[in-house]
């Protein structure tokens, strides 16, 4: 199985997944705390990027990604792979759509 994208659509495992549950929490506190108060579906910027407040169902695939991503990265960095640039941009705007801090490189 392939790594999802943010356009694939939420799965019932997902739906009833209580951490994904716990981190759509989270990043609601986050987004409303770092972005400001915004409804569903609304754009706004932050940290350069423009990013748009996500129901669960489009932050489910999206942050498993983002998970998944940041694992393969942090691999590599122990391996002592060279890292390409556009890699690290990747991981950036997808930290900023979850508002979350850029990784440590």
């Amino acid at each position: 199985m392939g790594v999802p994208d943010a356009t694939d659509a939420t799965t019932a495992d997902d739906a009833s997944d209580p951490e994904l549950r716990e981190q759509h929490a989270q990043y609601l506190e986050r987004f409303a705390r770092e972005v400001g108060e915004r409804a569903l579906g609304a754009f706004a910027k932050h940290a350069g990027h423009l990013i748009k407040k996500m129901s669960f169902e489009e932050f489910a695939p999206a942050y498993v990604e983002y998970s998944e991503l940041l694992a393969t990265y942090r691999n590599s960095v122990a391996r002592g792979d060279t890292i390409n640039d556009i890699v690290l941009k990747l991981l950036r705007e997808r930290a900023a759509n979850l508002v979350l801090p850029a990784p440590t490189l």
